[in-house]
């Protein structure tokens, strides 16, 4: 594709596409040009370089979570909408939350987010330090959730080669290898054992909102406590 036809836009959304499949050491001017018909020479002329591509392409990702207005639905359903839709957000595009730790990626879409989070926890009856910290604490959450997520997957499959790892070890799956190893404590046993039939995306669904509904209860109970009384619940 000639670089005239080409737009910075076509380019970013194949971007999320590569790093969506490849992460951010997958992605290079050269597999982009590939994948879209153009000289990398192309890639660089509209975005610069791969630091700016994983900007536009981080902000293009955050572009994609709707908000509740806390104002017209209550503040509690606000915040469960924002992090349930983050969460969604960043499962579909599992190399972002890492990427912040080693790329510059701060623009106008994550801007646009963190102040809606502000504006939701300000809409509770936060104000000055305690609305930062209710802010990240379910940022924090779904941020955290989301990494054990991936980490999970990653491994889902994966082989290793117990003890000191010698060509003669035989190589097991990872999760069989955790298995053994957790079912020489009694309580992981059990856990395991009650697990096992379960279905893992109901799992999931249902360890988010244990953990969500949870830290916003305590939130909740926090302004109480300070004689904040929020919305009703919802």
């Amino acid at each position: 594709m000639p670089r005239e036809t080409l737009t910075r836009d076509q380019i970013v959304l194949a971007a999320i596409e590569l790093l969506d499949a490849e992460g951010t050491e997958g992605l290079s001017m050269r597999k982009l040009g590939q994948r879209m018909g153009s000289a990398p020479t192309a890639m660089y002329w509209h975005v610069g370089n791969k630091e700016n591509l994983v900007m536009l392409a981080a902000d293009r990702t955050w572009g994609e979570i709707t908000f509740l207005d806390p104002a017209g639905h209550g503040w509690r359903p606000a915040a469960r909408a924002l992090a349930h839709d983050t969460y969604a957000m960043a499962r579909r595009h599992p190399w972002l939350l890492p990427a912040i730790g080693t790329h510059f990626l701060y623009g106008q879409g994550m801007a646009r987010f963190q102040n809606h989070s502000y504006a939701v926890f300000e809409a509770a009856g936060f104000a000055g330090w305690d609305l930062d910290w209710a802010v990240n604490t379910v940022f924090t959450f779904v941020a955290g959730t989301t990494l054990v997520d991936a980490t999970r997957a990653a491994l889902d499959g994966a082989k290793i080669r117990p003890g000191r790892g010698d060509a003669d070890t035989p190589v097991q799956d990872v999760a069989t290898w955790a298995g053994e190893i957790a079912s020489q404590f009694p309580r992981l046993r059990a856990r395991l054992e009650q697990q096992a039939g379960a279905d893992p995306a109901e799992m999931i669904r249902q360890k988010f909102d244990f953990g969500l509904e949870a830290i916003l209860d305590g939130l909740e109970a926090r302004l109480a406590a300070d004689g904040n009384r929020p919305p009703a619940r919802a």
